[in-house]
């Protein structure tokens, strides 16, 4: 399951390159200026950063971990900035449940 996000903002690149450094002190994580990859044991985070904004694309085996990895890098994202307010439109990517529609677009935000 994959869900993604562009979040306005035209500090991404300092944004990437903070989450991505925080969590390499526990986490296999990678990144350079444009883009980033956290590897979390219940999902995958990939970062994106262009001059107006920053893209994030989570997948997960299960919608929960799915959530939980939406959860988890925003909030964390949120915290790093503090000077201003950024918020997240989820949309799914794919691997919707057998026989079901895939989930709607969730918000997120402080």
């Amino acid at each position: 399951m994959q869900s993604r996000t562009d979040i306005s903002t035209a500090a991404g690149q300092r944004y990437l390159v903070q989450v991505c450094k925080h969590f390499a002190h526990k986490l296999p994580a990678s990144w350079d200026d444009q883009g980033g990859r956290i590897e979390f044991t219940f999902g995958t985070c990939r970062l994106k950063a262009s001059p107006e904004a920053l893209s994030v694309d989570v997948e997960a085996a299960t919608q929960p971990d799915l959530e939980r990895m939406e959860h988890v890098v925003l909030t964390h994202l949120q915290r790093f900035a503090f000077r201003e307010e950024l918020t997240a439109a989820w949309s799914s990517l794919g691997s919707s449940p057998a026989g079901g529609s895939p989930p709607e677009g969730r918000e997120g935000g402080s």
